[in-house]
């Protein structure tokens, strides 16, 4: 369970991050846009480097950017604990894994929903997180696109098969409903935002989220 902060309130992000401990939330999601790649813009390393001050979680920052390469060594510095890049961000997907790993940083890559899964095989042993979008990146709050589960399906199917040590992360409209769908899948990270902190009770639903495993 992955609490995204771009739902929080960003007046008050100790409160947001001590919700996200008080649920048992494993890691937290850092959304980054760019108003480029993605239609908006939320925020860089300086607040990255601000919740690095308030929890020893690990953080999980999703770079939604292009080009994401002028920006790894910033992030890495201001704390993350992963730098998850776009397929679709940058012609030398290769190279910025590879810099992320130099950093001393986990590498992750993500795809959009009407990307093929097939994209992101060749870098998965450089990787130990591949995120799954199911919706279109940019805002919060979207609906739960079921048409990405096969790729979720495909891609459990695929790093099991090789026995790659990957996680399969999906981010957007995970909620109480969408999550299981996801899992079931063969998701073992869930991204949440507006269902988590748009509730009236943040802490039990990251804590019923945490809850789900996969089958078997």
């Amino acid at each position: 369970m992955a609490p995204s902060l771009l739902a929080a309130d960003f007046s008050d992000l100790k409160k947001a991050v001590g919700l996200a401990e008080a649920g048992g939330a494993h890691w937290l999601h850092l959304d980054v846009m760019d108003g480029h790649f993605v239609p908006n813009i939320t925020f860089g390393p300086l607040v990255v480097e601000a919740v690095r001050r308030l929890t020893d979680m690990p953080l999980d920052v999703h770079l939604m950017i292009a080009p994401p390469e002028p920006y790894l060594e910033a992030f890495a510095r201001a704390g993350a604990d992963r730098l998850t890049v776009h397929v679709e961000a940058t012609a030398h997907l290769h190279r910025a894994l590879q810099t992320i790993g130099d950093l001393g940083v986990k590498a992750g890559v993500a795809l959009n929903p009407a990307t093929p899964w097939e994209q992101a095989a060749w870098v998965l042993h450089q990787v130990d997180l591949v995120l799954v979008m199911t919706v279109n990146p940019g805002f919060g709050g979207q609906a739960f696109l079921p048409e990405v589960l096969p790729k979720v399906e495909a891609l459990r199917e695929y790093v099991t098969a090789r026995g790659l040590d990957v996680h399969i992360q999906v981010d957007g409209g995970i909620d109480g409903e969408t999550a299981p769908l996801a899992v079931n899948a063969g998701a073992d990270v869930l991204v949440a935002g507006s269902a988590v902190y748009g509730a009236e009770d943040p802490a039990s639903v990251m804590a019923q989220l945490a809850r789900l495993r996969r089958p078997g």
